[in-house]
């Protein structure tokens, strides 16, 4: 009884999420940096050309060293801010 009520809320309250890791390419390119300015991109405090507001945009510092996580739910604005990134010369893992 106990398994089918934690698989059915599991099945009801589960959502995808989509992730990528942005890595640090030299001084000129920290991802301090851009650590801020994404919490203020969600936030609507900034606007980055060509993507859209992500809501529940998440983002991680802590895991590796010079590294960025950003993970979401919206596949296709995730795509759209890799792009972003990878234009203006930051390496990512792509989206998993």
């Amino acid at each position: 009884m106990a398994k089918k009520v934690a698989s059915r809320w599991l099945r009801e309250a589960a959502t995808p999420e989509y992730r990528l890791t942005v890595h640090e390419m030299g001084p000129s390119k920290p991802t301090r940096k851009l650590a801020n300015l994404l919490r203020s991109f969600r936030d609507g405090k900034a606007y980055l050309r060509g993507v859209e507001p992500i809501s529940d945009l998440g983002i991680d510092e802590g895991e590796l060293a010079g590294s960025l996580t950003i993970w979401s739910s919206n596949h296709g604005d995730l795509v759209a801010l890799d792009e972003w990134l990878t234009v203006r010369g930051y390496e990512t893992t792509g989206i998993w």
